[in-house]
């Protein structure tokens, strides 16, 4: 288990950082709070915008590094919080507060071990450590932007509440924006192209589940479409104009462009992605790291939500303490155990392979 020093010191960084908002964009606070704790560690640190990179002691340009990766930014506070968001209440072995769970407990836990390898000499790998910023919208200004200057990364860990367990897959999430055109015309003469029928038409298509490829880990590809509207407002009018926007949550059988080909050869609608980049992802079975994880007893899935593991072009795996179910909620908490037991999972998860022997 990680020395007692090394938890509270933990505990302490997590609760000084839910003390200080962070919203996406809004994380220079955070930023600057990372940095102290390292400075007060003698660790270097280099920072991009508001993302922080910080190196293993001794590291070598000509080894291979194992990224940690976490974020330090967070969603709004839901209106349903009865606790103050950025209070850090500790009662009941729980930890309150805004980034509590999504994803404090995660980062300050990789923190933790980082430090636990950072003075060790002749590792196998480097370690480098980043806490990112803008991971809550899928943002530029994170951890996509860092990468390029991350060197040779062989895999990365990236630190999300999955209750310790490894999420080797996830889906990939595309999200498109919709265009339906008719012809306006008097509604009493039954003129004109309705558009919002031929939406109807589309939609209907849309829901008939056309995607029949079924990922074993991450199950079908799932569609939703969650926004309609027209800016006609009048009952008499056929509206020439109908916007829908669709939610697809697509497993690693598929890639976007498929998705899209489909959906265009059998919709009258034009459909445009607002991005490309969350692609599914996985990091095979057979690899070290989750072997390692299964030698140690723990669960592996397929992740039905999107993380900064979606940008990375090198083999990563999602895990982590604290729940994906208590991300972003109103009240979100971690227990406490959950961190110490985070700080000890990510230490032996890459103990084998980085330590000489």
């Amino acid at each position: 288990m990680p020395n007692a020093q090394l938890i509270q010191d933990s505990i302490s960084l997590l609760q000084s950082l839910i003390q200080t908002p962070s919203l996406s964009k809004q994380e220079d606070k955070t930023a600057e709070l990372i940095v102290a704790f390292f400075d007060s560690r003698n660790c270097k640190t280099e920072r991009l915008g508001n993302n922080i990179i910080v190196r293993n002691k001794y590291f070598d340009p000509t080894k291979k590094s194992i990224l940690l990766n976490s974020h330090h930014d967070t969603v709004k506070p839901s209106p349903s919080y009865t606790l103050y968001p950025y209070e850090a209440i500790t009662t009941d072995g729980k930890l309150f507060g805004l980034g509590s769970n999504d994803a404090g407990g995660a980062l300050v836990s990789l923190i933790a071990c980082f430090l636990h390898y950072n003075e060790i000499q002749d590792l196998k790998y480097n370690v480098v450590l980043v806490a990112s910023a803008e991971e809550e919208i899928s943002g530029k200004g994170g951890i996509e932007m860092v990468i390029p200057s991350l060197g040779q990364v062989d895999f990365a860990i990236v630190g999300e509440p999955t209750l310790c367990k490894m999420a080797i897959a996830e889906k990939g999430l595309l999200v498109l924006d919709a265009v339906s055109k008719g012809k306006t015309g008097h509604a009493a003469r039954n003129e004109g192209v309705n558009a919002i029928e031929i939406a109807m038409k589309d939609i209907a298509w849309i829901y008939s589940k056309p995607f029949t490829q079924v990922s074993d880990l991450l199950g079908p590809v799932h569609v939703n479409v969650t926004v309609i509207e027209t800016e006609n407002k009048a009952h008499n009018v056929i509206p020439d104009q109908c916007k829908f926007v669709v939610d697809i949550r697509v497993n690693e059988l598929y890639n976007f462009d498929e998705i899209l080909e489909q959906i265009s050869e059998h919709c009258q609608s034009t459909f445009t992605p607002r991005s490309k980049r969350m692609r599914s992802s996985i990091i095979p079975l057979t690899h070290e790291l989750v072997q390692n994880g299964i030698s140690m007893g723990l669960e592996y899935y397929g992740s039905p939500t999107t993380s900064d593991k979606a940008l990375m072009p090198f083999p990563a795996l999602k895990l982590g303490p604290g729940d994906s179910a208590r991300s972003h909620t109103a009240d979100e908490f971690i227990y406490l155990k959950e961190i110490e037991q985070g700080i000890d999972c990510y230490i032996q998860i890459i103990e084998k392979l980085i330590l000489s022997k």
